[in-house]
Formats: C-alpha cells, structure tokens, sequence
C-alpha cells in the first residue's frame, strides 16, 4: 500500500484553505473531464451530478481529507460510507487511474499554475493514490464479503 511522504502530507494541508474556497470548482471542472469517457460517466448518478450534489459531497470529502491526511483515524466513518457507495456502484480498483487523471488537472486548471505547481500535483498524486490504495483495499474486502 503506498504512503505519501511527510512532506507530500504537509503541502497538501496548506492547500487546504484552497480546496475550501474552489473545491466545488474543482469537482465540477473533475467531472467534466472524467466524463469525456462515455463508459466512465455511465458509472455515475447524472441527477446527482446536474444538481451540484455530487460535487458538492466529492468537495467536502477532499477537504475533509486534506485537513485531516496526518489524522486518517478522523475520516473513519467517512471512508466506510464512500466504501460501501462504491461496492453499489460497481466501482473497480481499475477505475482510480480514470479520477485521479481528471482530477490533478482539474486542481491546476482551477487554482492556476502558479499554486498548484508541479511540486503541488505531486503532493496532491501522492496523497490520491495513499486514499485510493486504502478504499481499493476495503473495496475489495466488502466484494469478498458480498460474494
């Protein structure tokens, strides 16, 4: 399972008043992007994203996530419910590359390049594939568990 450095944990705290401010930009501009793929978009509640809702929930978790990388014990229950959405849904470890490729650039896109600088979306890939790597592995045990 991997880790993100310290220091990749530290700089994706500081964004977090960032997140705060433009994270429904962010989600929203995530969507667009992972969307192009017809099979991708299928995946997803439509109604739940034409009315803001599901940008909104994915914002506040990253936010949620951000605040609180150096205390993962806090999202807890955050992370069981996100578990079990994605059991539902179908969503597969395969499916992760997809998000994480809308949304890095989303990041730069939104917060502009001169803040979300490479050193930037590096932290903020670290820390994807850290939660990814964690939902991928509880994912997987509640397939088993379902089978």
């Amino acid at each position: 399972m991997r880790t993100a450095s310290e220091h990749a944990k530290a700089i994706v705290k500081t964004t977090a008043p960032a997140i705060e401010k433009h994270g429904i930009e962010i989600t929203t501009a995530m969507y667009k992007r992972l969307f192009q793929s017809e099979d991708v978009k299928a995946m997803f509640d439509q109604a739940a994203q034409e009315s803001g809702e599901q940008p909104r929930r994915l914002a506040g978790a990253i936010l949620a996530y951000a605040k609180n990388i150096d205390k993962l014990e806090n999202l807890g229950p955050a992370v069981t419910r996100m578990v079990q959405r994605h059991v539902e849904t179908g969503v597969k470890a395969e499916h992760y590359p997809y998000v994480a490729e809308a949304l890095l650039p989303a990041i730069r896109d939104v917060l502009g390049a001169d803040v979300a600088t490479d050193e930037v979306l590096g932290a903020w890939g670290e820390a994807y594939w850290m939660l990814a790597d964690i939902l991928v592995a509880a994912e997987a045990e509640a397939y088993a568990l379902a089978d």
